[in-house]
C-alpha cells in the first residue's frame, strides 16, 4: 500500500510540474510582449522595466526563468488582470467558489437521483419502468446542455415565473463575504432574513444545479445499470440464491456493495466533466464562477488571468481524480491486491 501511494504522489509531482510548464510557456505563446503578458501590466514604464525583467528572470535562461515562475507560483504571485489591474489570484479566489458550490451541488444531485434509478433499472430490466427510466436517459444523455437550459428558462422562468434565471441571490439581499459559498455564508452570517435569503438562493441555484447534473445523471444511471446486471451475473450472486437467500438479501449484501464499487471511479471524472459544462452553465444563468471569468478573459484576451485560470482548473480536477482513486483502492480489496 505504501508503494502505490508514493507512485501517486509521483504521479501527482509529474503532473503538476508538466501543467506549470505548459501555463509557462503560455507567456511565450500568447501574442504580445513576454514581459507584459507575464506580469500583467498594461502600461510599463521605461524606467520600471529593467527591474521587471530581473524580477522576472527574463535575462536568464528558460530553466531559470520556468523556477522563478514556479516560486512566484507558491507565493501567490500571479501577476496582475489586464482587465481590472487587480491580482489574479484574488479573483480567482473571489469567483472559484461559486462554481465549486454550483458543480458540488450537482455532483450530489447526480448522486442522489443516478445511483437509485440506475439501480432500479437493472433490478427491474425487463419491466415497463426499467425500460422507461433506459429510454428517458438516453434521451436526457443526448440534449445539448444550451438547449435544456433555454427550454427550463422559458419554462419555469419565462411562463411560469417561479424561478429566476440569473445570479446567485437577488440583488436586495446583503450577505457578508465569508467563505465564498452563499448557503454556508447565510448561515454564519448575523442577518435577520436567513430564512429568506436561504430560499432565495436555493431558488436561484435550483435551475442551474437540474441543468449542470444532467448529464452527469444519466451518465451515472446507464454506469450503475450496467454494473449491477454485470454483478447479477456473477457465480457468487447465483450461488447465494441457490443457498436459499432472498432476493432483497441477495442485492443489499452481495450485488449493491460490490456494484457500487466502481461507481466510485465516477465521482472524478464526472467532477470533470462538470467542471467543463459549468462554463456554458454560468454563461447562460450569469452565475459569477470561474468559467463565465475565464470565458470573460478569452474574450479580453486577458493572457494572466487565462493562464492562471488553467493551472486552478487543471490542477483541481488531477487532484479530484487521483483522490477517487485512492477511495476506490481502499475499498475494493481487488484494487489492492493489484
Amino acid at each position: 500500500m505504501l508503494h502505490y501511494f508514493l507512485r501517486r504522489a509521483f504521479l501527482i509531482g509529474f503532473v503538476f510540474v508538466a501543467l506549470t510548464v505548459l501555463a509557462f510557456s503560455l507567456s511565450y505563446l500568447f501574442p504580445g510582449d513576454v514581459l507584459t503578458n507575464v506580469s500583467g501590466l498594461s502600461s510599463i514604464q521605461p524606467e520600471q522595466q529593467q527591474n521587471l525583467i530581473q524580477y522576472y528572470a527574463l535575462d536568464q535562461s528558460l530553466l531559470q526563468q520556468y523556477i522563478a515562475y514556479l516560486n512566484r507560483i507558491l507565493d501567490g504571485e500571479w501577476g496582475l488582470s489586464f482587465s481590472s489591474q487587480q491580482p489574479v489570484l484574488s479573483e480567482i479566489i473571489a469567483v472559484f467558489p461559486a462554481t465549486l458550490e454550483l458543480a458540488s451541488y450537482a455532483l450530489l444531485l447526480s448522486f442522489v437521483l443516478g445511483i437509485p434509478l440506475g439501480l432500479f433499472a437493472a433490478v427491474k430490466a425487463d419491466s415497463f419502468l426499467g425500460k422507461l427510466i433506459s429510454a428517458i436517459t438516453l434521451v436526457a444523455y443526448s440534449i445539448p446542455i444550451f438547449w435544456w437550459a433555454l427550454l427550463l428558462i422559458m419554462l419555469f422562468s419565462l411562463t411560469l415565473g417561479v424561478l429566476p434565471t440569473a445570479g446567485r441571490i437577488n440583488v436586495l439581499f446583503d450577505i457578508p463575504t465569508t467563505t465564498g459559498f452563499m448557503l454556508p455564508d447565510i448561515w454564519l452570517s448575523d442577518i435577520a432574513y436567513k430564512a429568506e435569503a436561504t430560499q432565495d438562493a436555493l431558488r436561484h441555484l435550483l435551475l442551474p444545479a437540474v441543468v449542470l447534473a444532467t448529464y452527469p445523471t444519466t451518465v451515472m444511471i446507464r454506469f450503475t445499470r450496467d454494473s449491477m446486471l454485470a454483478v447479477l451475473e456473477q457465480s457468487y450472486i447465483k450461488t447465494a440464491r441457490a443457498k436459499g437467500l432472498s432476493r432483497a438479501q441477495v442485492l443489499y449484501h452481495h450485488g449493491l456493495r460490490n456494484a457500487l464499487l466502481p461507481v466510485i471511479r465516477q465521482i472524478g471524472l464526472q467532477f470533470s466533466t462538470l467542471i467543463t459544462l459549468a462554463m456554458i452553465t454560468e454563461v447562460i444563468f450569469s452565475w459569477p464562477g470561474i468559467g463565465q471569468w475565464l470565458l470573460d478573459s478569452i474574450y479580453q484576451r486577458n493572457y494572466p488571468a487565462i493562464q492562471g485560470g488553467l493551472l486552478v482548473v487543471s490542477c483541481l480536477v488531477i487532484v479530484v481524480n487521483m483522490l477517487t482513486e485512492i477511495l476506490h483502492t481502499l475499498f475494493n480489496p481487488l484494487a489492492r491486491k493489484a
